[in-house]
């Protein structure tokens, strides 16, 4: 076999010594104990091909196991050596490489959102963010990896070998308590979220609010409760549950309304910004700055492609309302630089939605599109705080999430389980919750919708 760093252009530890283990210059001692406690828990837990916090782990690795983890710069160096030590002591023998993927950090700009996900070629070509790059998964299948480590989130296509996430870019999102959460506790919490919309929802409709001024409602048409559609289905995706399907869409989608926002997943805060939906589709996009006039240019580009996975013409309808399941969530420090992982980390928290509209990811159509040469992606805007209501078929109501909070953390079955693990209520509490002036703390909404980075960046969100 070719040397690593000739064949792909990475690195590798340099001077890790007979064990592996490596010094963290400039990481605390303290820190460094906490991260292997943590990262050994992490390498005993349940692998479920999940790249989402809670549900990561890489537990099934033996004796004798090879483990490629692979990281881009943008990762404080901690975090993958802890979770290899951790992992060297259940006896695999693992390699960490370092790829060289640019400035491993810098300050956010409002278009990074669009930069790191739209596309108008193959994927393999121009790697985003949250996929995985296609020659390390190459490159773990030649080496006969048994476990490959990799990527930041989105759907892990399917190897020959065991696949699983490193979602955790510094040691301040390894070290919440989010990462190791109790498993069965979190699972129950999904499943009484699941519940009102895949048991009880079919034939129904959700209806969708937030105060910055998201209004927006959808029918749970039977057809889509086919069992076909990625992680619409009986066996959701914990951590990231899809309150809309997914596609492909039918004809007589009608997802219709409004969402408003701030942010993103990975971009600097912008204007507020108000997306109006017809018939499931974006029909026009006001405010949002840059990031809206941008948005408006991929509009107008693909609304005469017919896409395969969409009733009609345009590339930008709504598949993906996707919940937060994890209460340990917290926003993370220097959120105004790359390596923080901006604001995708605190979608994950209970309750929240991040609202998608374009291609799901990695799928057919975008296949189909980069062929083609053709625009494809998906854009997002983050609800904080919303409130959704799913109507069953027989006019029963269930509140799925209130003002943010999800009502699985109040159900009773959910509080038993968790007193076993100590105080339900401090089990059950979010952690962080956003302040906005005029929503969660004083001050005008229409003041800081104009320049939400300035509150963001500048100390607000902290109370100085």
């Amino acid at each position: 076999m070719c040397d690593i760093k000739e064949e792909i252009g990475v690195s590798d530890p340099a001077n890790a010594g007979a064990s592996g283990r490596k010094e963290l210059s400039g990481t605390p001692a303290t820190d460094v104990r906490d991260l292997r406690a943590v990262a050994r828990e992490v390498a005993g837990s349940r692998e479920a091909r999940d790249s989402h916090v809670g549900f990561v782990g890489y537990g099934r690795t033996a004796p004798g196991d090879k483990v490629l983890i692979a990281v881009d710069r943008e990762y404080d160096p901690a975090v993958p050596h802890a979770v290899a030590q951790a992992l060297r002591e259940r006896g695999a023998h693992v390699d960490i490489l370092t790829i060289d993927m640019g400035n491993p950090d810098r300050e956010f700009e409002d278009l990074d959102e669009v930069r790191v996900i739209m596309r108008r070629e193959p994927w393999e070509n121009n790697p985003r963010r949250w996929e995985g790059i296609p020659f390390v998964e190459e490159f773990a299948s030649r080496r006969g990896s048994d476990l490959l480590i990799h990527g930041k989130g989105g759907p892990i296509p399917k190897t020959p070998y065991r696949y699983e996430q490193i979602p955790w870019l510094q040691p301040e999102h390894f070290l919440q308590h989010a990462t190791t959460y109790p498993l069965d506790l979190h699972l129950l919490i999904n499943r009484k979220t699941w519940e009102p919309i895949w048991d009880l929802g079919r034939g129904g409709k959700a209806r969708l609010t937030d105060p910055e001024g998201t209004d927006i409602s959808w029918t749970y048409w039977e057809d889509y409760y086919d069992g076909t559609r990625y992680g619409f289905c009986s066996d959701p995706r914990n951590g990231h549950l899809f309150s809309h399907p997914v596609p492909p869409l039918i004809a007589k989608e009608d997802a219709a309304g409004t969402v408003a926002g701030t942010t993103s997943h990975f971009a600097s805060p912008f204007p507020h910004i108000k997306v109006e939906l017809e018939a499931g589709q974006i029909v026009k996009i006001s405010g949002g700055g840059r990031y809206g006039d941008t948005w408006r240019d991929l509009l107008e580009e693909s609304k005469r492609t017919q896409y395969p996975c969409f009733p009609r013409p345009g590339l930008f309808y709504l598949w993906e309302a996707a919940i937060g399941t994890n209460p340990k969530i917290v926003r993370p420090s220097h959120i105004n630089r790359h390596s923080s992982g901006g604001f995708e980390w605190e979608r994950r928290r209970s309750g929240v939605i991040h609202m998608g509209f374009g291609t799901l990811w990695r799928s057919a159509e975008e296949k189909w599109a980069g062929e083609r040469g053709l625009l494809y992606g998906h854009l997002h805007v983050h609800l904080l705080f919303p409130t959704l209501v799913v109507t069953a078929k027989n006019g029963q109501e269930f509140t799925v999430i209130r003002n943010g909070r999800l009502a699985a953390l109040d159900d009773p079955e959910v509080r038993e389980l968790a007193s076993k693990y100590g105080d339900p209520d401090e089990l059950l509490r979010e952690d962080w919750i956003a302040r906005i002036p005029g929503i969660t703390c004083d001050g005008s909404y229409e003041e800081y919708a104009r320049n939400p980075a300035a509150w963001i960046y500048d100390g607000g969100e902290k109370g100085s």
